[in-house]
């Protein structure tokens, strides 16, 4: 009887994980209108004393997007205010929604991928896994690696959808 040869182990193909890019922590949100007068209106002295009374520490390493639930006009600087003190506690801090926060988390971490482990390579984007990640995730890292790769396939190693393949060279 023949050894069984995992061919798929011993080829050159490179598989990427989106999931394993996704950082653990809690995702929370820090809305300001409870900061605002009636709701509606920043009052500087305020709003700066609200901060200043509020126990910043609850938001220590955790993943905060800020926002205002309601339609009032926020200047620029009130957002800043609130990074300046929940960047000492939180892990990291976005201005936006939580989709916001979780296209931020995913972008970082595919801007740091190396792009050498890919040159020349077939690549394959892993498609199932445990958590949803978002569709324009998969944009983003195929946009990455097919400027390196060899080809880009979406799936599996072993069953695979071809989405490109580099060109012949002349």
């Amino acid at each position: 009887m023949s050894e069984i040869i995992n061919r798929v182990a011993n080829s050159p193909i490179v598989t990427i994980d989106l999931e394993t890019y996704y950082l653990d922590g809690e995702r929370v949100v820090f809305d300001l209108e409870p900061f605002l007068y009636q709701g509606l209106v920043v009052k500087e002295k305020e709003f700066r004393q609200s901060f200043k009374n509020l126990d910043w520490t609850i938001y220590k390493d955790k993943l905060v997007a800020i926002t205002c639930s309601t339609d009032a006009i926020i200047p620029k600087w009130a957002y800043m205010l609130a990074i300046v003190n929940l960047q000492a506690f939180a892990k990291e801090v976005i201005i936006g929604s939580i989709e916001d926060l979780e296209r931020h988390l995913l972008n970082s971490a595919i801007n740091k991928l190396d792009e050498k482990k890919f040159k020349d390579r077939p690549v394959v984007i892993k498609g199932c896994g445990k958590l949803s990640i978002p569709d324009y995730a998969y944009g983003e890292i195929v946009k990455k690696v097919m400027d390196v790769a060899k080809s880009v396939m979406f799936g599996e190693p072993c069953s695979t959808v071809p989405v490109y393949k580099r060109p012949m060279a002349k």
